[in-house]
């Protein structure tokens, strides 16, 4: 059933189409390209030729099991990992060649918490932007905007390490805002955070997406994706298997093998990519 499903995908799967573009389809301008990216480890090929475009002011959910590629390719498209081959575009200035000018403009929430723990959250925030070349008047205006808008402004003075989970995630939300980035690339933003603090990030999110910023998002939660993300993404073994909004990636169905229209998001995801364990 499940490469039946996959060879039903006709008008939105990236394989063997050689990393075909799928532009957005409401009208959005494009913000971020993604051409043909490769990044090999050894003998094993970890991304497959992937490309993908994303409008701008969309949230564009990146998804897939452990070991799909996913956390390869948002390195690659922040610079942090060198592709075997392929580029990435953000506002029209390739990485390849404007490294530094394209570093500036984009923004990166790790999965990891990336904070100094002994120092309080105004001082991760100042410490941060400092590194964007910031004046000092500069990094307290944003760090202070920043920690209004995570609702942490009140703690400001605190140390992150008497901080809960939740919290520490916000703040790294925070420092991925430092310097205002036209492209925000969030790897799995919400993990081990209580329903309060999730809710409070949905929140965040959807602000900084009405403010005008295109936004990647991978998450392991389905109904995230659902609630958040204008396209989705699904990638597996390397490459993008399945793309298009949530509403056309639950119609997908094989008529010939009568294939049911999945229930939901996760119920798809299931049947593209296996009941296999990932660890």
């Amino acid at each position: 059933m499940q490469e039946s499903i996959k060879s039903s995908l006709s008008t939105t799967i990236n394989k063997n189409q050689g990393g075909a573009i799928h532009l957005p389809d409401d009208g959005r301008a494009v913000a971020i390209e993604v051409r043909h990216l490769v990044k090999t480890f050894g003998k094993h090929e970890a991304v497959k030729d992937v490309s993908f475009t994303i409008g701008k002011g969309e949230i564009f959910g990146l998804l897939g099991p452990n070991g799909a590629g996913k956390s390869t390719t948002i390195n690659m498209m922040c610079g942090y990992l060198q592709p075997a081959s392929g580029d990435v575009s953000v506002n029209g200035r390739s990485l390849a060649s404007h490294m530094r000018e394209v570093k500036r403009i984009i923004g990166v929430v790790p999965q990891e918490i990336a904070l100094y723990k002994d120092l309080n959250s105004l001082e991760n925030l100042e410490f941060f932007g400092k590194i964007y070349g910031l004046s000092k008047k500069e990094c307290r205006q944003r760090a202070e905007q920043l920690l209004h808008l995570v609702g942490l402004y009140e703690r400001r003075k605190d140390a992150i390490e008497t901080f809960s989970g939740g919290m520490q995630r916000r703040i790294n939300i925070a420092v991925g805002l430092i310097n205002n980035p036209d492209f925000l690339m969030m790897d799995e933003p919400t993990v081990g955070v209580d329903p309060q603090s999730r809710e409070h990030i949905f929140s965040t999110i959807e602000q900084i997406r009405d403010q005008g910023t295109t936004l990647l998002y991978t998450t392991h939660y389905m109904e995230e994706a659902e609630r958040l993300c204008d396209r989705i993404a699904i990638m597996d073994e390397g490459q993008i298997i399945a793309l298009g909004t949530l509403e056309q990636l639950l119609a997908l169905r094989d008529q010939r093998q009568q294939v049911q229209r999945p229930h939901g998001l996760q119920e798809l995801f299931i049947q593209l990519t296996g009941k296999t364990l990932r660890d």
